[in-house]
């Protein structure tokens, strides 16, 4: 029900109608007659009175509040009499809901759940009226009751007027409408100018002024920089604070997103660089893909030690081949930092101008099934299996509720004003939320408005903690150590067995390299430097790149590793050194990427070019998704500075992993503390009933794995502690790691938390004493004194009677 109030409030360019069969000025006259139903549409000022098809008052009549066709017909009688008495147009609207009528199946199906729920409260079901998109002649033929020419009038012609009466309005501002930061575009060249001339020399060699020059221009010229500056404010801020962020996407594809400390990935080609910026030298080696693989090599110079760096990634892959492509700047900031960045916007733009982003849910399929299932239960009807999916293809996608992006953020210019996008709301009606999300669907608006997607991820929450615990910056890791690639072929840097970790790598817990899946790509390829990996995480993220594409490939002795299509912007790279013009390469590229294959005209191009293998052409047309380079060159980073820490400092690692990964309580305390052969027989009982484990004991079963290779390594694990264990964080006692209280299972971070501030107070002096000051409920005591907890505490507090 819209408040009369609001109506009045913002009457000016609205046309307002009386309503659908259960609109106010209808129940009006039903009840109280023509004159009260006068005065109300006179408080109102109605622009036009609705009447609806006949079919759609069903459910009015069914309930009892019109007693048979013949009243509704009288009532519409009196609809016209009251039309012509306010001198309003009397037009019919359709509520339609569905095109045609054979679709009503599936709304029906759809509110079958809500109305079985309302029966079980004590509700009637009512037959659900046929609202599809009625024809003209049909709706002529339903009121001729009024005669021939009333029909004609309130069908045809008052339908016109009403459309007649509505003006050309644009719903949204056309464009990207971007914030405003007083001249981000001067701090943009300047700032990519100065990191790129104290990183390589000025004046700067040609090929890195060029481009430079390419991407600023684009940047600029297309009013772009403010994107660039909002991402590089938050990034600092968060480094500052003590966070690495992580880029996701193809951002690292733009060399002016690296030169402003955006993202960490160099997308020029394989270089070496000095420390001072006075060398640079690029390296034209097809077998060296990455400048992180080059061999130590010395400045000329002075005989430092050079830097190996560049990933070779086309800008064009970001910006488009034009440079006018919108920068989709997307940011991996620590869980525990996201909420510090989000508030930073707010900071930056004012609280009336950021906003979350918002998002719509839809019925998926397996509900949408569900859905089909549960109507055929409940009218007792029996469909064949092709009809059954015929149903729930035909709801799938539907709106089912609203929601917000896990990190976008909507950013309304100051000079505007949030309703020239969308309307505005609160998450889940929560009027107490600190944030409003926009009500229409962010994609619906992602050409007007900027989006920053500042997301929460688990790998720089765990580099913090690396950091924290060992004093080591993980910037300062290599990422071409030695002992830690070869945790992706061996296990032998971890000083263990194949066996006795039953994995055939060392990659166990590490992003990325970590799961089944990929240890057995690790398996097949052998990979031995970052290029390698590189073409891994590409291959792992991609659909119909890996399983009967890229793995025949290697099996056949077509291509190995380093040739196979691992990641989109390899597409054009590959075509261009087979002598594709560049334009034609970027137009593959971006074809195949999407799996929409590769044109007619395109493949007479290919086939122009002896240079392209048929296998390579082949492998196109597989393709359904492809992974950015400069993404998978991010997750491989990360994971290296991971391993890094895995390797030397094992105790620090395992410590840090199980307090930032195990936090959604599937750990199972006694279990990983029973001692090395025990946790061991555990993984492999799990692993003997592998293809039959649910997603819950899939997790469980990732924890033994860890938890079996600290064992085997030397690192035990010790029960939860009254007086030692943390809250929330696994703690270090020589080579042993101490479990939090949140590891034990029903204990909730309250708890842990009243316990520790307890504590903090004075000894426990019994059982009693714990459950009251500590919160702790019985069955945790009794598990708490089961597992040697409570060794020697009494069960009530005990009087001293010889106490002076």
């Amino acid at each position: 029900m819209f408040p009369k109030a609001f109506l009045t409030k913002y009457r000016n360019g609205l046309l307002v109608g009386s309503g659908d069969i259960g609109g106010n000025l209808f129940d009006t006259l039903a009840r109280e007659g023509i004159d009260k139903a006068i005065e109300l549409a006179d408080s109102i000022n109605y622009d036009y009175i609705e009447v609806q098809p006949l079919e759609n008052y069903q459910p009015r009549i069914e309930s009892g509040f019109i007693k048979d066709r013949a009243t509704l017909e009288k009532l519409i009688k009196q609809y016209v009499k009251l039309a012509d008495i306010l001198e309003l147009p009397l037009v019919v609207t359709g509520d339609v809901h569905y095109l045609t009528e054979k679709d009503r199946i599936y709304r029906t199906i759809l509110l079958n759940s809500k109305i079985a729920r309302s029966a079980a409260a004590g509700e009637t079901r009512y037959t659900l009226a046929d609202l599809s998109m009625k024809k003209t002649q049909h709706l002529l033929d339903e009121f001729a009751f009024l005669g021939k020419e009333k029909a004609y009038e309130i069908v045809v012609e008052n339908s016109h007027k009403i459309n007649q009466m509505i003006d050309d309005v644009q719903p949204l501002k056309k464009g990207l409408s971007t914030p405003k930061i007083e001249g981000s575009e001067d701090i943009l060249r300047k700032k990519a100018y100065a990191r790129a001339k104290e990183m390589y020399g000025n004046p700067l060699p040609d090929l890195i002024q060029k481009r430079l020059d390419r991407e600023l221009n684009a940047i600029i010229g297309n009013g772009y920089a403010v994107i660039y500056v909002i991402s590089q404010r938050l990034v600092d801020k968060s480094n500052k604070d003590g966070y690495i962020v992580g880029s996701r996407g193809s951002v690292g594809s733009s060399l002016v997103a690296t030169m402003m400390g955006i993202t960490e990935v160099n997308p020029l080609p394989p270089h070496y660089r000095s420390v001072n910026g006075n060398y640079t030298e690029f390296v034209e080696d097809a077998n060296v893909s990455s400048g992180f693989d080059l061999p130590e090599k010395r400045n000329p110079v002075d005989g430092t030690i050079l830097i190996g760096d560049g990933q070779n990634i086309p800008f064009e892959t970001f910006l488009g081949f034009k440079g006018d492509k919108v920068p989709d700047i997307d940011l991996n900031f620590s869980g525990d930092y996201q909420p510090i960045a989000h508030n930073y916007t707010k900071v930056m733009f004012g609280e009336n101008n950021v906003f979350r982003a918002g998002t719509i849910g839809t019925v998926a399929e397996k509900t949408a099934y569900g859905m089909v299932k549960n109507y055929e239960e409940a009218n007792d009807v029996h469909y064949r299996k092709a009809e059954e999916d015929r149903l729930s293809n035909g709801i799938t996608g539907v709106k089912r509720t609203t929601g917000q992006h896990a990190g976008g953020i909507i950013i309304i210019p100051s000079d505007h004003d949030v309703y020239d996008f969308t309307p505005i709301q609160f998450p889940a009606d929560d009027t107490k939320s600190n944030w409003k999300t926009t009500h229409l669907d962010y994609h619906s608006i992602h050409d007007n408005v900027l989006k920053m997607d500042i997301l929460g991820h688990d790998d720089p929450t765990l580099l913090r903690a690396l950091q924290d615990m060992s004093g080591i910056d993980p910037k300062t890791v290599p990422v071409n150590d030695p002992g830690v690639l070869s945790l992706f072929t061996s296990t032998k840097a971890l000083h263990v067995t194949e066996d006795e970790i039953m994995s055939n790598t060392g990659t166990l817990g590490i992003p990325e390299f970590g799961t089944n899946f990929v240890r057995g790509m690790l398996e097949q390829t052998k990979p031995h430097n970052f290029g390698e990996l590189l073409q891994i995480s590409g291959l792992s993220h991609g659909t119909n790149v890996w399983n009967g594409n890229a793995d025949e490939l290697i099996k056949n002795g077509q291509a190995n590793i380093g040739t196979v299509i691992g990641t989109r912007d390899k597409i054009m790279t590959d075509l261009m050194s087979f002598g594709l013009e560049s334009s034609d390469a970027f137009q593959i590229m971006e074809k195949v990427r999407k799996g929409k294959g590769i044109s007619p005209e395109h493949m007479e191009i290919l086939k122009a070019h002896p240079k392209v293998p048929n296998w390579y052409i082949d492998s196109m047309l597989k393709i359904q998704y492809m992974f950015p380079r400069a993404h998978a060159a991010a997750y491989v980073m990360s994971a290296l500075r991971i391993a890094f820490f895995k390797v030397y400092f094992p105790a620090i690692y395992y410590a840090a992993f199980f307090s930032v990964r195990a936090k959604d309580k599937t750990i199972d305390a006694v279990g990983i503390t029973q001692g090395k052969t025990k946790v061991q027989a555990l993984v492999k009982s799990y692993r003997s009933r592998y293809n039959d484990l649910n997603k819950e004991e899939s997790k469980t079963l990732a924890i033994y794995e860890i938890a079996n290779e600290a064992w085997q390594r030397g690192i035990e694990f010790k029960m939860v502690d009254l007086y030692k264990s943390e809250a929330f964080d696994w703690k270090i006692d020589g080579n042993q790691i101490i479990l939090p209280f949140v590891a034990l299972q029903g204990l909730g971070d309250n708890v842990a938390k009243a316990i520790v501030a307890a504590r903090a107070e004075h000894e426990f002096i019994s059982k009693e004493d714990l459950a009251k000051r500590g919160s702790v409920n019985k069955t945790l005591i009794d598990f708490m004194d089961q597992n040697h907890m409570l060794d020697g505490m009494t069960d009530a507090n005990q009087m001293d009677l010889f106490a002076i």
